[in-house]
This record gives structure tokens, sequence and C-alpha cells, in this order.
């Protein structure tokens, strides 16, 4: 294959092929110049053509692959491209290898994690993080005095503020947050290792709200997306959680 050079409002055309790690040809793989947002998709031998221009990253994305971004025209000309996707191991359904912990954190945070399938989409096609959340912002004391020293007056915010609905917000998004927070942990440690450390199932949940409240920290690393820091720090609240159990039930 050979690479066209023709130079179009300063863009040229690369060319390339695409194959799996077997060394075979993959169709229909969408190819994406970032910079431009143009598209186009690999044909039956894996050829793909598009155009870019200097230091332009085209991303490799399909179904079921890991994918791969490259910088083209780096040096104002490339030779074809000869790109290889690999395949994103698959889950194996209702097999289920149960394995020991051991004692090592990173290791067990392996073991012990749920596969979280959007988390997999999202890292094989790039997608970015949200900003923030689309949440009404609830009226501030200062903010809203404050504009009546300058002849302003926020009818809204005194109205919200008078009728507590600022303060019903507020705790609103702290229990949201925190039953969020909370499904996090949920969602990527099994009941098991609960268990296995003298949690009962049906109080996992408290255990989780008791640990963010024992050691703060454990939200931190959950912001975080740590989940290694998180069990660091639910393991030394366990023990403080068990006792406190053990207390009740005398």
């Amino acid at each position: 294959m050979l690479l066209c050079g023709t130079a179009i409002f300063s863009q040229q055309t690369v060319t390339g092929r695409i194959v799996d790690e077997a060394g075979e040809d993959l169709s229909k793989v969408i190819v994406i110049n970032m910079s431009t947002d143009k598209k186009v998709y690999s044909d039956a031998q894996g050829i793909f053509s598009i155009e870019a221009s200097s230091n332009d990253e085209l991303r490799f994305v399909k179904e079921d692959f890991k994918r791969i971004s490259k910088r083209v025209l780096t040096n104002g000309a490339n030779s074809p491209l000869f790109i290889t996707l690999y395949q994103i191991p698959k889950d194996v359904g209702e097999v289920k290898i149960v394995k020991k912990l051991t004692g090592d954190l990173e290791t067990d945070s392996r073991i012990v994690a749920k596969v979280d399938k959007g988390e997999q989409v999202k890292a094989a096609v790039g997608l970015p993080e949200p900003v923030g959340k689309m949440r009404e912002k609830p009226a501030e004391v200062k903010s809203v005095l404050l504009p009546i020293l300058l002849g302003n007056l926020n009818v809204q915010g005194m109205y919200d503020l008078i009728s507590g609905k600022a303060r019903r917000q507020k705790r609103q998004y702290t229990y949201d947050d925190l039953q969020e927070h909370i499904a996090w942990i949920r969602d990527r440690i099994d009941d098991e290792y609960f268990v296995r450390a003298g949690i009962p199932e049906d109080r996992v949940s408290e255990f989780i709200q008791f640990s963010f409240l024992a050691k703060p920290q454990v939200r931190t690393y959950v912001k975080a997306r740590n989940l290694s820091g998180v069990m660091l720090r639910l393991e030394e609240t366990a023990p403080l959680f068990i006792e406190r159990m053990k207390q009740n039930q005398k």
C-alpha cells in the first residue's frame, strides 16, 4: 500500500492496515481523527484511508478490542500504518474461580473486585470523564445577604433560605452522595469479602457508612477511584465495627 501525499488545506491522506494479535485482518474498525472528529471504517482487508494534518491523533476503536491511538505525519509524512488491536479478555459467565486472599492489597483488590462493564466500555472507547454533577446550587446566606448591602435583592435565593428549600437540598445532596459512594464500593467488592472479614452480609452498607465516619479517608479514596486505598482503610475499620456489634449484643 502507498501513502498518498496530496495536500488539501494542509491535510494529507493517511492510509494503513489493521489486524488483530493473530495477524488477521480486522474490518469495521472505527478510525477517528481526534482533531477533526472525522470517522472512517476499515474494509474487509483491514485497510483504511483518512485525512489528517501534522501531529493529528488517530484513534482506532472496535468492540471487544482495546483501543489505541497513533500520532501521524509527525515528520510531515508517514509510511502506511500497520495497526494491531488486542482483544479484551472476556468474562467467563457462570464459571467462578474462588481464590484465596493473599494479604497483599493490590493482589486482593483484583481478586475481589467485580467487573465494571461501564468502565470497560469507557476505557475502550476513550470517553472523557463527566465534569461535575448537574445540580441546582442551594442558596447560601452569604451569597443572598451580601448583595442586599449593595442594593440588590435575590428574591429566589431569599425565598429558598426562608422556606428551608436550601437546607433540604443540602441534606438531599449529602444523602445522595453517601449512597453513591456506598454503591461504588459494593459494585466493586463482592459481599463474600466482607463476610470473610466478619461483617454480616445484611450489614455491609452499614459497615461502609460506619467506615466513612471512622476513617474519612475512605471517602477520599472513593472519590479518587482508588480501590486498593479503600480496602486498606476498610481493613482498619472492620475490627472496630465488629467490636461495636459485640457490644450492642450484650
